[in-house]
């Protein structure tokens, strides 16, 4: 995991320098640049595979094409088979990306398996950007006057360059000849959906069905667990992440390791007990970081910063994931976490009310499409703020389209079953009976600091203030609490224009403001 920043059509060292810098957290172990062929590319490092080999920007022999990519390729060894005329001047995973492009063209970049931003330039010209089809990994483009800056954060460009980023979208690259192209199938395409026949509430999910589902979530975390250095989790004592850590800790026994696991709450949270009854199960190493909810409010600024947005709910969450990434931060440099399963598997307490099946499929869709622009990239941020990689196993390819495939009508919770109950059943006997069927609590509000956040946001703002102010973003400002964050958010970041660069969550937030 890494920080990437490239220049096109015209170089200003000056400007390359700064963009540099300021994503130096996100690669604390190395930096590398070069300029070559008309381009700037630029890398911040945090070195997981090939330690110390896989310096970039990466070049292939003769050194005509060079490359800086932020992520990881988990099929790398399997495209190296393939590539075996190609000579491969490292162990780096990301090597690979470079000969593909090389060999095979950018449409050979739908072969990749994993999570990715990259650039690759040329000494004849050649230039190439690319996201992975989900967009877990972050990458945003600002177009002026005929030049071209990229970079895997906001804060990354100058100021006279904000009022024209956007992210870059994902699934997708960018040529000067093709301008952009889609590589990879839209995520309501990874669907296998059908209505054929009538549904019949109450009536158990096929053991078939639930097989397919484990062992799929099985290989994408087995997956998941490639690095040269440890690899942690995440552990909120919520089913997502206990699900990771379970399939994980399984892994780690086979390789005789044992699992480093995280945790963070205030003292009497419903999260911390949860997370250390399941680490007492997993027999993991486990850390806890515990605060109170006046710390937890003192963050704010530091964190909507870090998360660059200002969604009320994409906040809160990431207020204790700020505390829990540093604390994981200290012991490994790499953690599985459980973002996507709500999106995926119909989690959120908004959905409870949805009794058709269509309708609920086509809601998951949509906020699985939206999902690159706000909650894997505050999941990337506040990791990313540590120097620390998050990787999330339910947002592989697999497990999408896995999941996407299975008829809603066994997500729907009008029937009297929790949520998210495909996966407790397929998983059963994973987990403590206590935990796998544990009520969803929100993130922020399980750590016990969500509800204090929240209040002190809101009591900041006041009624004619939030009148005032709620037309100065478009779209307008939905409450006192988001007018609250929107003013941090304008502080660091002005200039930029939120519709688009950032997405925001739905149905957790009432659209009328009231106060508590």
């Amino acid at each position: 995991m890494c920080g990437i920043a490239a220049q096109y059509g015209s170089i200003n060292l000056s400007a390359a320098d700064r963009m540099l810098r300021r994503i130096a957290h996100r690669g604390p172990d190395d930096e590398g640049s070069v300029s070559i062929g008309g381009s700037w590319l630029g890398h911040r490092r945090l070195s997981i595979v090939d330690l110390h080999g896989g310096r970039q920007p990466l070049c292939n022999q003769p050194e005509d094409l060079w490359l800086v990519c932020n992520g990881e390729i988990y099929n790398h060894k399997a495209i190296r088979r393939e590539l075996e005329d190609r000579r491969f001047i490292t162990d780096s995973d990301n090597e690979v990306i470079l000969h593909l492009v090389d060999s095979r063209g950018p449409e050979a970049i739908s072969d990749l398996r994993g999570m990715f931003a990259f650039i690759v330039a040329g000494t004849n010209g050649r230039f190439l950007a690319a996201r992975d089809p989900v967009g877990i990994k972050p990458l945003y483009w600002a177009r002026k006057a005929g030049c071209i800056q990229f970079a895997s954060e906001l804060r990354t460009f100058d100021p006279h360059w904000r009022p024209y980023v956007e992210l870059f979208p994902p699934g997708h690259y960018w040529t000067p000849k093709r301008g952009l192209v889609r590589f990879a199938a839209p995520i309501r395409e990874l669907s296998r959906f059908c209505f054929r026949r009538p549904s019949k509430p109450g009536v158990e999910p096929p053991d078939h069905l639930l097989d397919q589902l484990r062992e799929t979530l099985i290989d994408a975390v087995e997956r998941h667990m490639m690095s040269d250095v440890p690899v942690g989790a995440f552990l909120s004592g919520g089913l997502d992440s206990s699900l990771v850590a379970a399939i994980a800790a399984r892994y780690c026994r086979r390789k005789k390791l044992r699992l480093q696991t995280f945790t963070v709450g205030t003292p009497d949270s419903a999260d911390l007990a949860a997370a250390r009854r399941l680490a007492r199960f997993l027999d993991s190493d486990h850390y806890e970081r515990i605060y109170n909810a006046e710390e937890a409010v003192a963050l704010l600024p530091k964190v909507i910063r870090t998360v660059e947005s200002f969604d009320p709910a994409l906040v809160r969450s990431a207020v204790p994931n700020y505390p829990l990434a540093e604390l994981a931060a200290q012991h490994v440099k790499v953690v599985l976490t459980g973002e996507g399963a709500d999106e995926l598997f119909a989690g959120y307490e908004y959905m409870r009310s949805h009794d058709n099946e269509i309708k609920l499929h086509a809601e998951l869709v949509r906020i699985l499409e939206e999902f690159h622009g706000d909650g894997l990239q505050r999941c990337d941020r506040v990791a990313m703020a540590h120097g620390l990689e998050a990787r999330p196993p339910f947002m592989d390819l697999d497990v999408i389209a896995t999941a996407l495939s299975i008829p809603a009508k066994w997500k729907l919770q009008t029937n009297g079953w929790p949520e998210k109950y495909l996966l407790r059943v397929a998983f059963d006997g994973w987990l403590p009976d206590d935990i796998l069927w544990r009520e969803k609590v929100q993130f922020g509000d399980g750590t016990g600091a969500g509800f204090k956040v929240r209040r002190e946001a809101e009591a900041s703002v006041t009624n004619s203030e939030f009148e005032r102010e709620r037309t100065s973003a478009e779209p307008p400002l939905r409450s006192w609490e988001e007018t609250a964050y929107y003013r941090v958010f304008r502080r660091y970041l002005d200039g930029i224009r939120p519709e688009r660069t950032i997405t925001r969550t739905v149905g957790q937030d009432l659209p009328v403001p009231s106060r508590l």
